[in-house]
């Protein structure tokens, strides 16, 4: 009976041991897994508005289609000034010390996908968000008006935590969302907005 017991008692601290050590990883695997993600997520937006700043160079506004976007990296070029001579900005501007020959310009025009995305080989997965399987970041563009009564263009393109964190834990998931929603008013990755200019800053930025 006494060895019963003992064998009983010895399965009940190796189960409460396990489950000890099971949920102490369970978090760390958790933020482990989203750190990943969320880098990957990162990278790309990044890239996304990377490109959406020389697009706006070019065509001189934003593009909500992705479609759009990628035509564009992989078949437009747009132009380099390149500025040779030196002046002393204190006694001219640029344009004086053009005008004065100390200042040469000249411009040349460079594929957009060579100049930005040369180690890029799949620009076509630009839209779609890291480990979602196939999931498209949401993107849009347009214009608004400004409190001083500006015209300004922007854009905003975002993944919600929900989508890119689909498939981890359900719970550490949900209280993941709740909080990054109160600390930064959002509930994913955002760059952009179309409420108000924001210089096309990330909101991890």
């Amino acid at each position: 009976m006494k060895t019963l017991i003992q064998t009983i008692l010895g399965l009940v601290i190796i189960i409460l041991a396990f489950l000890l050590v099971r949920n102490i990883a369970r978090p760390i695997r958790f933020n482990r897994e989203a750190e990943e993600r969320i880098n990957a997520a990162i990278v790309r937006l990044v890239d996304i508005r990377r490109a959406q700043t020389a697009y706006k160079s070019v065509y001189g506004d934003f593009t909500a289609g992705f479609d759009t976007l990628i035509g564009f990296i992989e078949n437009d070029s747009f132009e380099i000034r390149k500025i040779t001579g030196t002046y002393d900005s204190d006694e001219m501007n640029e344009q004086q010390a053009i005008g004065s020959g100390l200042v040469n310009v000249s411009s040349t025009k460079v594929s957009v996908k060579d100049s930005l995305f040369s180690d890029n080989n799949n620009i076509e997965m630009l839209k779609y968000v890291p480990y979602a399987d196939r999931e498209l970041f949401v993107m849009n563009a347009g214009t608004i008006e400004t409190g001083s009564k500006v015209q300004v263009d922007v854009f905003e393109v975002y993944v919600l935590y929900e989508t890119l964190l689909q498939g981890l834990d359900r719970q550490l998931t949900y209280n993941y969302i709740n909080e990054k929603s109160m600390s930064s008013g959002f509930p994913g990755l955002k760059i952009g907005s179309m409420n108000e200019a924001t210089n096309n800053t990330g909101n991890w930025e």
